[in-house]
């Protein structure tokens, strides 16, 4: 069997693989196909895949040739003309936003996996690259606000004066929010956290953050580590505590998103306008919305009355080796249940986390979650 690894396009600086995985897919009897270049945004030439056991070959002979292709972004609209039906593709496609894409891929006859649709269960864990991938993003939002404030982080008692401490202001406390709030401790800041689910409180407080309640809010258990729509009632009593918190921040990081539908703006203009001048808001919902109605995905904005707001949805994307590193662990982790010992396609529904992020199967839409959002 040929499996592919394609280049990613420009400014995504990720690859599916490092050199260092491929010793395990050579183990499953998996001959390796690279793109030219493909891992060079992430330090790995050509000629270290090469070493690794992989041979180099162009983007139009894997697309035809290959049986399996990884590639973290969706494919393009070329790539579709020329791929051969019944080709496995693996990868972060978005399916519950970009459902008319998935039917074109259906139309196609791919079969299509969906790492970013794998259920959020202890049995999972190991190929959970929303995980692995955020808590880059929380780590990589923290420094760049701090590279970006006009002021220190930490506590100073000099000579000169007194410096007080950074105050953060951390929405949503998944993986990025956590991250984000052990990274700006480590760097002195005082931090607050909000999060709708009052089951993380243990874990923020552990960080050494304080934990801003908010009574009322719906019941997110199950929502894989997502935030849940909230009644109207606890949206007025959030947008309180919010306001009254972001007026107080220094730097606010933003992590909140619900799955299939665009980021809730926890962050209003009016609080915005509240913040002091010199103030950074770094949003990592910007992909899907932004947390602010002013955020720009991929931009950076500086209101007018001074405050900068940083929309960068592909932070890992900063630190491509290591996030390259996790993602292929991810990757390889699931592979090896869709893939026998023999080195053959061996998928099995009755596995919920292979039926959880198969999109697309035997000429149709096939993901519960993606057809329960658009039908």
């Amino acid at each position: 069997m040929i499996a592919g690894i394609l280049k990613e396009p420009t400014g995504e600086n990720r690859v599916s693989f490092l050199p260092e995985h491929l010793a395990g897919l050579l183990k499953l009897n998996i001959e390796i196909w690279v793109q030219e270049n493909a891992g060079t945004a992430a330090y790995a030439t050509n000629e270290v895949y090469q070493q690794a056991g992989a041979t180099i070959h162009t983007r139009t002979e894997i697309l035809q040739k290959a049986q399996i292709i990884f590639s973290i972004l969706p494919l393009t609209t070329d790539d579709l003309q020329i791929i051969k039906p019944g080709t496995v593709v693996i990868g972060v496609f978005q399916p519950l936003y970009n459902y008319a894409e998935m039917q074109l891929w259906a139309n196609k006859n791919l079969i299509t996996f969906s790492l970013d649709t794998i259920p959020r269960t202890t049995r999972a864990q190991s190929m959970d690259v929303l995980s692995s991938q955020a808590n880059i993003a929380g780590y990589k939002a923290v420094l760049l606000a701090a590279a970006n404030y006009g002021r220190y982080f930490p506590m100073f008692i000099t000579a000169a004066g007194s410096i007080p401490p950074a105050k953060v202001l951390v929405l949503g406390a998944g993986v990025a929010g956590l991250q984000a709030i052990a990274t700006a401790k480590r760097l002195g800041a005082v931090i607050e956290v909000f999060d709708t689910r009052p089951a993380v409180k243990e874990e923020v407080m552990s960080l050494g953050a304080k934990f801003v309640e908010v009574e009322g809010a719906a019941d997110a258990s199950k929502a894989g580590g997502y935030a849940v729509e909230q009644s109207a009632e606890y949206q007025q009593k959030q947008q309180q505590r919010i306001a009254e918190a972001a007026k107080k921040a220094d730097i606010i990081i933003t992590t909140a998103q619900i799955p299939g539908k665009k980021a809730p703006h926890l962050l209003t203009e009016a609080m915005i306008q509240q913040m002091r001048n010199g103030s950074i808001i770094v949003d990592l919902a910007a992909a899907t919305g932004g947390n602010t109605p002013l955020t720009k995905n991929n931009e950076t904005i500086v209101t007018e009355n001074g405050v900068t707001i940083m929309g960068y949805s592909n932070l890992p994307g900063n630190m491509p080796f290591d996030a390259s590193k996790l993602y292929g662990k991810n990757v390889f982790n699931f592979l090896q249940l869709i893939i026998s010992k023999e080195g053959n396609l061996n998928i099995s529904f009755d596995d919920d986390i292979v039926k959880g992020c198969c999109i697309t199967y035997d000429g149709k839409i096939v993901n519960d979650r993606v057809l329960s959002l658009n039908n």
